[in-house]
């Protein structure tokens, strides 16, 4: 007999509802949104910081390749010379460490923790069970060990 084979349209939707892509789309959403709230952490917050010691925006740190670098005052855009933008750089790899640092410390590490303790209590879980098991056989095995006993004792007195 042939057997009949999905279509495409239902491979499809068989691919869209497995737990993992609908995970995946939430984190990706999550994400998106929480990119947000740490660019404003940078920005407002780090950046001022920062800019304490120099300029208020960390994208204004630069340093010329090629000299002369002169700067629009008006646009605050290099016309002449080659500006290697640094702060930029800096700006963005803050806000990576800081994303990575939110991640780990408020989702994966309570994660793992949540996830240790589940796996130990799993484990004293199936400990206690085995026990349980144990303690019911050892019962039974003395059970036997009496009826063959009163059986031995019985056929005795015969």
């Amino acid at each position: 007999m042939s057997e009949k084979k999905p279509g495409v349209w239902e491979g499809f939707k068989a691919f869209l509802m497995r737990g993992n892509v609908v995970d995946l789309a939430v984190a990706v959403v999550i994400g998106a949104a929480f990119t947000n709230i740490v660019n404003s952490v940078v920005k407002g917050v780090i950046n001022p910081l920062v800019g304490a010691f120099g300029t208020k925006d960390l994208d204004k740190y630069r340093s010329c390749l090629k000299s002369p670098c002169v700067v629009d005052k008006a646009t605050g855009t290099v016309t002449k010379g080659i500006p290697i933008m640094w702060g930029t750089v800096l700006s963005a790899t803050l806000t990576f460490v800081i994303t990575a640092a939110v991640v780990y410390f408020l989702m994966v590490l309570p994660m793992s923790k949540y996830l240790a303790r589940q796996a130990a209590r799993q484990k004293a879980k199936e400990g206690a069970q085995e026990v349980i098991e144990v303690s019911e056989l050892e019962v039974l095995k003395e059970i036997r060990d009496a009826l063959v006993a009163q059986r031995g004792s019985g056929h005795s007195a015969d």
